[in-house]
């Protein structure tokens, strides 16, 4: 196992909180339990069998029995309110809701976890502990198809403006069909998101014609053929790669070098401004290994290790065309997409 590998899990094993689930970041400002975060840095676990994987998602399946009444209320009463929905982001310590207002809405996360779930169980992992379990799994699908994931405008992945997201309705689409020979999943539920997927593509929104969330449609989630998921990485490599991480979408305000000038201007203001997040260069690496470019991800991989500092670790994002990074750092979900890149091209060579 290579150096920085063994500094990457030792990362992750800094984040792991005793009851399973990550912080985002050892910042002051990410010193929270985000659903999506925990999601993807367990993955680099699925394989492995050390019960890792499967304290992160007991705590999450334990999570969602203490807010029980919340899926009772919005399985058959669809959210309206931000505070209504399902949240993503919860206290380090005791995994509670964060009362503050947030965009709250944002199905992917609910997709993931339940994918995550479903692909868990289908490599031998005991995910589902007892009826409890199963019915809260029952119960995320009913909250999904209450909501109607698939025509409902969440926040999204970057936990921004609301929109129909291609990002969040295809993390619907990959977890529904991952849990449905667990528990009873509605085909239409399924087949209205793809039509969504279909109506959306190439872009991510109406805002956005090509977004870093996509990616997550060709890894892990595989629901796109490979000519569609082709168009989306040449997107991304075209408008959106940058010498230090991939810019998450044109006239990000979010750390752009202009930001202090406010949020709130046309996309267009923050133009060239953008910041560069750096794990989405193994997230290239990943999509271009689903699609057979070896020597493609590779060259992405050794980009990441580039851009690593000396600890191993990986900012969150640098500043535009800048070394300087920000304090979120090392972010969690940037050194499991590097384990997980380097660990499958190394396997496949």
């Amino acid at each position: 196992m290579s150096e920085r590998i063994i500094h990457s899990y030792q990362i992750l094993d800094q984040l792991r909180l005793p009851h399973g689930l990550y912080l985002a970041s050892s910042s002051k400002d990410y010193h929270y339990v985000w659903l999506r975060d925990s999601f993807y840095m367990s993955l680099p676990y699925l394989e492995q069998n050390n019960h890792l994987y499967e304290m992160t998602y007991h705590r999450i399946l334990d999570l969602f029995r203490e807010y029980e009444w919340k899926l009772d209320i919005h399985t058959v009463q669809r959210p309206k309110e931000q505070w209504e929905y399902i949240h993503s982001r919860y206290s380090a310590s005791d995994v509670r809701e964060i009362d503050a207002p947030w965009g709250h809405a944002q199905h992917d996360a609910i997709g993931a976890i339940l994918w995550g779930i479903g692909i868990g169980q289908q490599k031998g992992k005991k995910i589902i502990r007892d009826k409890k379990d199963h019915e809260i799994v029952q119960k995320l699908v009913g909250y999904l198809g209450c909501a109607h994931y698939w025509e409902d405008e969440d926040n999204g992945m970057w936990e921004e403006w609301r929109e129909v997201h291609s990002s969040s309705v295809g993390a619907c689409v990959a977890g529904l069909q991952a849990v449905k020979d667990i528990i009873f999943v509605p085909g239409e539920w399924i087949k209205k998101g793809k039509q969504t997927l279909g109506n959306l593509f190439p872009c991510e929104s109406s805002d956005r014609p090509f977004d870093l969330a996509q990616l997550s449609l060709i890894f892990p989630y595989r629901v796109l053929v490979r000519e569609e998921a082709e168009v989306i990485v040449n997107q991304v490599e075209m408008h959106l790669l940058r010498e230090r991480g991939v810019i998450r979408y044109k006239g990000d305000s979010y750390y752009s070098t202009v930001e202090q000038e406010g949020r709130h201007h046309d996309l267009s203001f923050y133009y060239g401004t953008e910041a560069e997040w750096t794990f989405g260069l193994p997230w290239l690496a990943l999509c271009h290994l689903e699609l057979g470019n070896i020597e493609i991800a590779n060259h992405y991989i050794k980009q990441t290790e580039n851009v690593m500092l000396s600890d191993g670790s990986l900012p969150e994002l640098y500043l535009a065309k800048s070394a300087t990074y920000n304090s979120n750092t090392p972010l969690g979900w940037g050194s499991a997409m590097y384990i997980l890149a380097k660990e499958r091209y190394e396997r496949i060579i």
